[in-house]
């Protein structure tokens, strides 16, 4: 009821316990606070916070146009109301290195478990369209450095994504991915990868965890559950599902609406109000108010 009961620190020592627990941790991507309460009711073991969903609530393509502000709100929101450790996207930390070392103390107290920095130039473009590029490699090694730095509490995981294996090839991603492992990251994720074999590359080359992003209609095959696990990945992000899924099923609606004159034919696909009630716990509110305000004179 109004917040999670586990605490940040808390939620940070679950997300790096899950890390070091051998098991693939599935996060997928919540829209806003009440997803993120419906992902940790279906038993997942986090929740994702994606710089392409909070851009395209905003009404703004994934171009690097938000900011650090925008962001940290959104993630307090949603960390706020689960008790599920949050790892949020922080683009390229917002500027330079002490950019990114202000962008972790800010996240971290947005109450986060963990966020992730990556090596693309400023501004940025979502991992898989065509035309973005990445800084030197010693540039994004001091990204990092000043992130791990900045780091007040020993759990919160910092996770270097590298966009290199579409701009400059799977060896140079590795490479990377090796620097930033040697700079402090606690996580690799290496974007838009095609199949399970280049997966399994990273999982030889570097020895900290990885993680997989599975976002539809990108440059990544889907691939499942038990072959990520099989090549050694340790984190997937389905980052965009929601918001995809809750979007089309909006449009398909108001179509309805446009074309009969009604809602009546939609109430099977709707989320009915007594399951909605219960998400947001009302009971609980109830009793809180029954015996705490209420008094009889």
């Amino acid at each position: 009821m109004l917040h999670a009961i586990p605490s940040a620190a808390d939620k940070r020592k679950a997300l790096r316990a899950g890390l070091d627990s051998g098991r693939l941790l599935k996060l997928p991507g919540a829209f806003n606070p009440l997803s993120a309460k419906l992902i940790e009711r279906h038993g997942f073991h986090g929740v994702y916070i994606s710089g392409a969903v909070i851009s395209a609530d905003l009404g703004l393509p994934d171009i690097g146009l938000t900011t650090l502000t925008e962001v940290a709100g959104r993630a307090q929101q949603i960390a706020r109301v689960t008790a599920l450790p949050s790892l949020v996207d922080a683009d390229t930390g917002f500027g330079e290195p002490m950019n990114a070392a202000r962008t972790v103390q800010v996240l971290e107290d947005a109450g986060v478990a963990g966020l992730h920095l990556e090596d693309q130039v400023n501004p940025k473009r979502c991992g898989h369209l065509d035309g973005k590029d990445v800084v030197e490699l010693d540039v994004a090694v001091r990204r990092i450095k000043a992130a791990v730095a900045a780091r007040r509490d020993p759990d919160f995981v910092i996770a270097a994504r590298t966009d290199a294996k579409s701009v400059l090839g799977l060896d140079e991603a590795i490479r990377r991915a090796k620097a930033f492992a040697d700079a402090g990251a606690d996580l690799i994720f290496p974007e838009a990868l095609t199949d399970a074999a280049e997966f399994e590359a990273f999982r030889a080359a570097v020895e900290v965890p990885i993680l997989a992003n599975m976002t539809e209609f990108g440059k990544s095959r889907l691939l499942d559950a038990r072959t990520l696990e099989s090549a050694g990945v340790n984190v997937v992000i389905y980052p965009v599902t929601l918001l995809r899924l809750a979007m089309h099923a909006a449009d398909t609606g108001l179509r309805e609406i446009t074309e009969q004159g009604t809602q009546e034919g939609l109430l099977d696909r709707m989320q009915h109000r007594r399951d909605l009630y219960d998400l947001l716990d009302y009971q609980r509110y109830n009793a809180f108010d029954d015996q705490v305000f209420n008094f009889r004179v």
